[in-house]
């Protein structure tokens, strides 16, 4: 069974896309713990990131610096945080965040949802430090 993230990858759910080539994906997280909370993600499912080819994991920490770069410029927050945790979605995903203090890591600190248009004013923001 396709992961919910392969399922956003193919357009059968609805996603905020800020980036797309041939080996990933990002979008923006439907639950932000802050503005532009943004998943880096694997077009193959690898559930664990430990598990992914070198040039894959490779590939998606030099998407998820320049990604954290156009963040850093589109928002200015004291720093941009990178998570992988893995336990919400078992495909393997980058947590870009942008952050003031040590509780913007919080997943807890996690909104339960944000409006469309926020997230595509969001998108247009970051698509344009790209």
């Amino acid at each position: 069974m396709a992961s919910i993230f392969t399922r956003i990858i193919q357009g059968e759910i609805p996603g905020t896309f800020v980036w797309r080539d041939d080996e990933a994906v990002a979008f923006l997280s439907i639950n932000p713990i802050s503005r532009g909370h943004t998943l880096v993600v694997p077009i193959e499912e690898v559930e664990h990131w430990i598990d992914l080819p070198d040039g894959l994991a490779s590939h998606l920490m030099t998407l998820s610096t320049r990604l954290g770069r156009a963040v850093q410029a589109a928002f200015n927050p004291v720093k941009v945080g990178l998570v992988i945790a893995g336990y919400e979605v078992p495909h393997t995903h980058l947590h870009v965040i942008p952050t003031w203090s040590m509780a913007d890591l919080d997943f807890r600190n996690a909104a339960t949802g944000v409006d469309r248009e926020t997230l595509e004013e969001t998108a247009t923001l970051i698509r344009s430090h790209l």
